[in-house]
């Protein structure tokens, strides 16, 4: 998976049966002590998987390419809901209901071959790990690492928070690498018991369910207030825009009747114009004829 010595190990860790997991990591811290001990206690620290983390990691190691699908499909539904495409959506979401029940029934299956029989509530996990890899990005991530350790949930409502169920979470975004099946001790797991999750696994994996659908019902009401304060400022914004509109519609009408009154001050004027030239006109004649009457009576007065 990387270089890092405790990715490294982890990978070994997390790639057995719930059964070894425990003397395995001792025994590699024993091992580590004496020449790293921060290594030491760093692997002292990875927590074991619940079984549902575990059947997840096995199908990451062992049925890659149903997990590819998963994961692929995933991705393609969260495009479509993002792209607000809904023919698609429907469609995607059909498959992806199909396919994590029919990978959930082979992981089960896979599981029974390791020697791990699984109850319907931990089946459940598995299949609700696989819906949240669907539907989240991060979940994805964490899912493909292989490293689990408890079963992941997510609402799709907000990113789901996955680093505390990652043994290591440098390890998110890093792929599982694949194994083949232990054969060799098939046999020796047949006969192990079946392991059932611890009450303090399960009040965990419980503890964490409830943490995400808190920070999934506290974005839910952060959003939906956002929302709500942008709905009260566009409702603020729309009366100021109709109290504009009709201040406008009254001052067109104003100015549609003010032109009235102009138009018809013009024809007024138009009229008035034409009888003053018509005044005009008659007091230039009798201007003229006056001026003629004064040239003659100043010619008779000069004849006397």
């Amino acid at each position: 998976m990387a270089t890092d010595p405790l990715l490294s190990i982890a990978e070994e860790l997390y790639a057995l049966t719930p059964s070894e997991f425990t003397g395995s990591r001792n025994e590699w811290a024993k091992q580590s002590k004496s020449d790293d001990p921060e290594l030491a206690k760093r692997i002292l620290a990875l927590r074991k998987p619940s079984v549902a983390a575990w059947v997840v990691n096995m199908m990451m190691r062992h049925q890659g390419d149903q997990m590819t699908q998963v994961l692929e499909l995933g991705a393609s539904l969260r495009q479509a809901q993002e792209n607000l495409d809904g023919e698609a959506l429907r469609e995607l979401t059909r498959q992806r209901r199909q396919l994590t029940t029919a990978v959930t029934r082979q992981g089960r299956d896979l599981a029974q071959e390791l020697g791990q029989r699984l109850t319907e509530a931990v089946a459940d996990q598995v299949q609700g790990t696989l819906h949240a890899a669907m539907v989240d990005e991060d979940a994805a991530a964490a899912v493909r690492s292989g490293l689990l350790v408890s079963a992941l949930t997510a609402t799709g409502v907000g990113a789901a928070d996955v680093v505390d169920s990652v043994a290591v979470p440098a390890a998110i975004g890093l792929t599982a690498r694949p194994r083949p099946m232990p054969t060799a001790k098939r046999a020796e797991l047949s006969v192990v018991p079946d392991l059932e999750e611890t009450p303090d696994e399960v009040a965990a994996a419980k503890e964490a369910e409830r943490k995400t659908a808190q920070q999934a019902v506290e974005k839910a009401r952060d959003d939906a207030d956002d929302a709500r304060r942008r709905v009260r400022k566009a409702a603020k914004r729309i009366e100021k825009v109709q109290a504009r509109t009709l201040q406008a519609a009254e001052e067109l009408e104003e100015a549609r009747r003010r032109v009235v009154e102009l138009e018809h001050e013009l024809e007024t004027l138009d009229e008035d114009a034409v009888e003053a030239d018509d005044r005009k006109e008659r007091a230039d004649k009798r201007y003229v004829a006056a001026q003629e009457a004064l040239e003659e009576a100043q010619t008779a007065l000069d004849r006397l």
